[in-house]
């Protein structure tokens, strides 16, 4: 199959590009820069130039295209209203170029603020609707086109997808401890967070590609949830660094942006997801990635 994937050169997407390939698929993939090109021209990736703001090219790729991934997002935590906005002209566009094909169209989504006092299950709309909402209502989007003869799926990523030179959530967290001198969790730090590795991530989205049905919520989840004091438990262990309680009300000072997402609890399952993929998580739990150097061994 011919696939179009957005993000190919990220942290998810080159791996998933890796898991493609290696299915037999050929790729044609979104690139920003010279570096990213060469790297995917390296793999035997067609490579076409362009960002996320590069509507036409998107559009063109995904006519072109016989399956659409679409990775790629600013994430930019500053500004998120940019990014929302980015994300939902791309789905719109992305969806707008193959009504009526019953292609395949999978993309990127998360579990937080889905629900709360509970984890996350693949039945769990998103509440988020409209260009104003949080990733600019792109899930229920996309999900919308499965009407117009698209076969969308989401795949739910989970707050951290980890392994070796992650340079997400987790990487941020190591750095907040150098720069404070303490690896710090919010309040109690029975705040849950659910985890997966990298590779067992990338497969899923082949798996996805492959199997999933029109409609689909996938959960990229292999731990339900890690409580927050464990995770900076680890992070200190492996800093030497001193673990400490930092209150709700000093934790956007202490943490910076990060603090809204680790004093949230963002559990989720994958029941439904592991039945119909046949998915079975592999790699590394999340504390062992920390413990055996995944944010300290240098790239």
């Amino acid at each position: 199959m011919q696939v179009f994937v957005t993000g190919a050169s990220g942290w998810i997407g080159s791996a998933a590009v890796d898991e493609l390939l290696a299915d037999g698929h050929t790729i044609t993939a979104l690139a920003r820069s010279d570096a990213s090109a060469s790297a995917l021209a390296a793999k035997g990736v067609t490579v076409q130039r362009g960002d996320l703001d590069d509507l036409h090219g998107i559009r063109r790729g995904a006519q072109d295209a016989e399956a659409v991934l679409h990775l790629a997002n600013k994430h930019d935590f500053a500004h998120p209203a940019v990014s929302d906005a980015a994300e939902r002209a791309a789905v719109q566009t992305i969806g707008d170029a193959l009504s009526g094909t019953g292609r395949p169209f999978l993309l990127a989504a998360g579990i937080a603020g889905v629900v709360s006092g509970r984890p996350v299950t693949e039945d769990d709309a998103s509440p988020a609707h409209g260009p104003d909402s949080a990733r600019g209502g792109s899930e229920n989007l996309a999900l919308g086109f499965v009407d117009r003869d698209v076969h969308s799926v989401s795949l739910r990523f989970a707050p951290t997808v980890h392994g070796l030179h992650d340079h997400g959530f987790l990487a941020v967290l190591h750095d907040v401890a150098r720069r404070t001198g303490v690896s710090g969790y919010v309040d109690d730090g029975d705040h849950r967070w659910a985890a997966v590795h990298r590779s067992d991530a990338a497969r899923l989205v082949a798996l996805g590609l492959a199997k999933a049905p029109a409609g689909a919520r996938l959960h990229a989840i292999a731990e339900e949830g890690v409580p927050t004091r464990e995770i900076a438990e680890a992070i200190g262990r492996v800093l030497d660094l001193p673990v400490a309680s930092v209150p709700a009300e000093k934790a956007r000072e202490h943490f910076g942006w990060i603090s809204y997402f680790f004093g949230q609890d963002l559990s989720a399952t994958s029941t439904t997801t592991r039945r119909q993929l046949g998915w079975e998580p592999t790699g590394p739990a999340l504390v062992e990635d920390i413990l055996t150097g995944a944010y300290t061994t240098n790239p």
